[in-house]
């Protein structure tokens, strides 16, 4: 029963990394500032959370402290979005997509620090030659820093973002072993605080203040604000509920039985995707030199390499 949960659990992995793969793409397609852009995303997105919740009848109750984690995990939730969709739109895809794809060796540091493990000598060499891979694409592809340091930047939160939620989970796991020690309306707090949707509606919330804040000091609202074509509606809803509503929720879910670890790992396959898809979609402007290529292709064979050592040593 456990194997066909954990099976289960990494097909819906997969299935969230495929759809994650068109978030960069279906951001280039949108011709709205990258900040509106996000800002409008998580208000539909929050809004499709909170009606996930309510129909499966989750209760929007939680104790206090975990409110404030959730809406500070938000808040870095937020950050990350900045981060990259403003590096797609100072760069491309490929660009942003090679440089998010740093995560996993982000994870391998910040995850021992939260679940106060050792750091292993090989993630430190494996770290350091991603650094040298992206220094080599930084020298190339000198058009474009703004942009790879923005994706650098989406690389750490994201990292930061599955680690937190894995810690979030962790703690569900641990409170419902104290639960027969737990009075009925304490047990009914602690497990709604920690359903899926609920975590996932509080750290919209907390995401829409980010963003929010974002906005005005950068676009202050007018009367045209949404005034937005019936063409970026379309692929803003897409964006909001395929891409995000739907693999947000999957995503804390599966948080109970995959580590964060090998979510950012598996999180790499978004950086193939993605390419892949921009490359079809958009031709010219995703046609990058070789030194791109051959930088992208080290930093990937480095946490496919960390992944398979790991894997090695554990056996």
């Amino acid at each position: 029963m456990q194997t066909r949960v954990k099976t289960t659990n990494f097909l819906l992995l997969h299935f969230i990394v495929f759809i994650w793969g068109w978030t960069a793409v279906l951001g280039k397609i949108i011709t709205l500032p990258f900040i509106k852009l996000v800002w409008i995303r998580v208000f539909i997105a929050m809004f499709g959370m909170l009606v996930y919740a309510l129909a499966k009848g989750a209760s929007l109750k939680v104790p206090g402290r975990s409110l404030t984690r959730f809406i500070g995990i938000g808040i870095i939730v937020g950050i990350h979005w900045i981060c990259f969709y403003g590096a797609v739109k100072l760069s491309n895809v490929s660009v942003t997509l090679a440089c998010f794809s740093t995560g996993t060796l982000f994870t391998a540091f910040i995850e021992p620090v939260f679940f106060k493990r050792r750091i292993l000598w090989y993630e430190i060499f494996f770290g350091l030659v991603v650094i040298g891979a992206l220094l080599m694409i930084f020298n190339v592809e000198t058009q474009y820093k703004m942009g790879m340091a923005l994706g650098v930047g989406a690389a750490l939160t994201s990292s930061l973002m599955a680690v937190l939620n894995g810690m979030m989970m962790k703690q569900e796991v641990e409170e419902n072993e104290e639960m027969p020690r737990v009075i009925d309306a304490e047990k009914k707090k602690i497990k709604s605080a920690h359903d899926p949707a609920v975590m996932s509606f509080y750290e919209m919330i907390g995401c829409a203040f980010c963003l929010s804040v974002a906005l005005i000091a950068t676009e202050p609202f007018t009367g045209d604000f949404f005034n937005v074509s019936s063409h970026d509606w379309f692929y803003i809803f897409v964006l909001a509920i395929c891409c995000t509503t739907v693999p947000f929720v999957i995503g804390v879910q599966i948080l109970k039985e995959i580590s964060p670890y090998t979510v950012s790992l598996t999180l790499n396959l978004e950086t193939i995707y993605g390419i892949l898809f921009a490359f079809f979609i958009f031709r010219d402007s995703e046609t990058m030199s070789f030194t791109f290529y051959a930088g992208a292709l080290i930093i990937l064979s480095t946490i496919f390499a960390n992944a398979a050592l790991k894997s090695y040593l554990r056996k």
